[in-house]
């Protein structure tokens, strides 16, 4: 059974370090399942066999048993050389935190776990760090002591400038022609339309995209409890405003502009998640993978 202390939110955030926190978190899980529910990020089905006494049912063709009558096995095999790119937005309001944990820091951690998850399946893993325009490029590499090269580049970002997540995507679309895995890390806080172009750029090429969108808790609620004067991290202006008045508005709007990043990903076969900073992100990411998993 896995260590409560690797698996503990709490424990997990003492730690100091996103190579440690993710070696933490990524062991925890390792140790704690029967099976990993991350497992298959490059796991491709490769063909049939026939079925032999004592084969597991679980990877059983019902579709050629309906259609044959006979039992076959769908074999997989696991690909050595998958390339990921994560690319993580560090823009000005990827600083805003209203708890102990900004986005970025969040993203950060996002960021490392799944290096590492990756690396483990023998993936190459590179990194894209991006504001209004692309900030370092990290190309990939599978061993597994590039994780320290990662997760330093990761700690040394910090949240500044305006954000252009479509060039961000565009740029990756044009320098990445080989089919891989991207991991966009963002608020998405841009033109949709534009970002959705961006995204259709990518899957055009051919590469699985993720999208994780991370927003904080008061930016879902805009719970501000008196008159404010709220700052715009990437440009610096400044509004005065009375929140409670623009508060039904103000949800109605969050609510319309994240359900269209929802529906839109859905429909260009793009697998989206929105995750929360007040969600410890080694639990928001465990269930994210394994929808993943129960989908395959």
């Amino acid at each position: 059974m896995a260590s409560k202390r690797l698996l503990d939110p709490a424990a997990v955030a003492r730690l100091t370090g996103l190579q440690l926190r993710a070696i933490a978190v990524v062991e925890g899980f390792l140790t704690g399942l029967h099976q990993s529910p991350y497992h298959g990020f490059s796991v491709e089905f490769s063909e049939h066999r026939q079925y032999m006494p004592g084969d597991s049912l679980k990877h059983l063709d019902y579709k050629v048993l309906a259609r044959t009558g006979r039992y076959y096995i769908k074999q997989f095999e696991e690909e050595t050389n998958l390339k990921a790119y994560l690319l993580v937005d560090h823009s000005g309001s990827m600083g805003f935190g209203s708890g102990e944990v900004t986005k970025l820091d969040y993203g950060e951690s996002l960021a490392a776990a799944l290096s590492l998850l990756l690396l483990k399946q023998r993936d190459a893993v590179g990194l894209i760090t991006f504001a209004e325009e692309l900030t370092e490029i990290l190309d990939p590499h599978s061993a597994m002591g590039w994780l320290g090269t990662l997760t330093s580049s990761l700690e040394k970002l910090e949240p500044s400038g305006r954000t252009s997540v479509p060039e961000a995507l565009f740029n990756v679309a044009e320098r990445v022609k080989r089919k891989g895995l991207v991991v966009l890390i963002s608020d998405l806080l841009d033109e949709p339309d534009r970002i959705l172009a961006g995204m259709k750029a990518v899957r055009h090429i051919g590469h699985e995209l993720l999208v994780f969108q991370l927003l904080d808790p008061l930016e879902l609620s805009f719970a501000f409890p008196r008159d404010a004067r709220f700052q715009d991290m990437e440009t610096d202006e400044v509004q005065a405003s009375r929140p409670w008045h623009l508060r039904a508005e103000y949800r109605r709007e969050m609510r319309e502009f994240i359900d269209r990043y929802r529906q839109r990903c859905r429909e260009n076969r793009i697998d989206y998640k929105l995750f929360t900073t007040d969600m410890p992100y080694e639990i928001a990411l465990f269930e994210f993978l394994a929808r993943r998993k129960r989908l395959m």
